[in-house]
């Protein structure tokens, strides 16, 4: 009976013996550098396990010993990952690998939505990026407005123009939320820092204003003179007569022309025939537009047309006869131009 007891615990202290020098050998693996020589990309679902996600790394060649590094997370405890798309560098460890999925570092999909754009343009570009996930196409525009927390308001003109960083596998819903909120923010900052004696009621109407601008502007450095042109002629109760208005109002009529009737034609939007701002902005505006709306240059002209130059600047004048002048420069150089 001593005899077995001395042999079980020469096994025992050789199991213990083996194991510590396994477990040893399992952290030495755990924080060694991985064998791939290459960066990859790594895909984390959703419902996915840290066991498949260590087998597909090992079938990509990125672990040295996947045995190994699974017996020592069924120790320690698995860790909870995030889903996501991730860069895994050349050479990194197992151990920096599942602190990349545990902390969710993962790569940023951006999506970039132009000052000038409708909300239509921006819900296209939304729906067709490959990264974001789509919950509300079908959806109308009533729909979209209540999921994101703002029923009954229309979306045009309420989202603001920037490049976003996001997640693979982030929802429509979530950006748009972020687009609108960004701009509630924007235009509350703008609409608080605004001129003294404005013929704005609202910031609501600001922002319509700084969509006109958007419209109108090919010259950032123009945008606060072409405000003022507009709100001088608000003070005056002159009507805005802004061709991007009527092209609004016209909708999928618009063929690219503007025509004498599509001037005529009344429609909400058609500041040639109704006076005033139109009942909602034209275009998502940007920040500068919005702030130029706000804090326009009144000069006391009231007109402006193209140069025809090709840098998208513009004559502006105080009078109908200088307007017209200018506009008769401008088709003159259009039709040298075509010469």
């Amino acid at each position: 009976m001593r005899k077995f007891l001395a042999v079980l615990g020469l096994v025992i202290g050789l199991a213990a013996v083996g194991a510590a020098i396994y477990w040893q050998r399992a952290n030495a693996v755990m924080q060694a550098p991985g064998p791939h020589q290459q960066s990859l990309e790594l895909v984390v679902k959703s419902g996915a396990t840290v066991r498949g996600v260590l087998a597909e790394l090992d079938s990509r060649g990125a672990l040295s010993d996947r045995r190994a590094v699974e017996v020592l997370l069924r120790v320690r405890g698995s860790p909870q990952i995030r889903t996501g798309r991730y860069e895994i560098a050349a050479r990194e460890s197992p151990q920096d690998i599942l602190r990349q999925l545990v902390e969710g570092r993962v790569v940023l999909e951006t999506l970039t939505v132009i000052e000038g754009w409708r909300f239509a343009d921006m819900r296209r570009a939304v729906e067709d990026h490959p990264h974001i996930k789509v919950t509300l196409r079908g959806q109308d525009i009533a729909g979209v407005m209540s999921a994101i927390g703002h029923p009954g308001e229309n979306p045009e003109g309420r989202f603001f123009p920037d490049t976003y960083r996001f997640a693979a596998g982030t929802t429509d819903r979530e950006l748009f939320a972020l687009s609108y909120r960004k701009m509630a923010e924007t235009l509350e900052a703008a609409w608080n820092a605004r001129a003294p004696a404005l013929p704005i009621k609202s910031a609501y109407e600001a922002l319509t204003l700084a969509s006109i601008v958007e419209k109108e502007t090919g010259l950032a450095s123009e945008r606060a003179r072409i405000a003022g042109v507009f709100v001088t002629r608000l003070r005056k109760n002159m009507r805005l007569q802004t061709d991007p208005t009527v092209i609004y109002g016209l909708g999928a009529a618009y063929d690219g022309n503007i025509r004498e009737r599509d001037l005529r034609m009344d429609t909400p939007y058609n500041t040639y025939t109704r006076s005033g701002l139109p009942p909602t902005p034209i275009a998502l505006p940007s920040r500068e537009a919005i702030e130029a709306a706000t804090r326009p240059l009144e000069t006391g002209d009231i007109f402006f047309v193209a140069t025809g130059i090709g840098d998208g600047s513009h004559v502006f004048s105080a009078t109908l006869e200088e307007h017209n002048a200018a506009v008769q420069r401008y088709l003159a150089r259009l039709r040298g131009n075509r010469r």
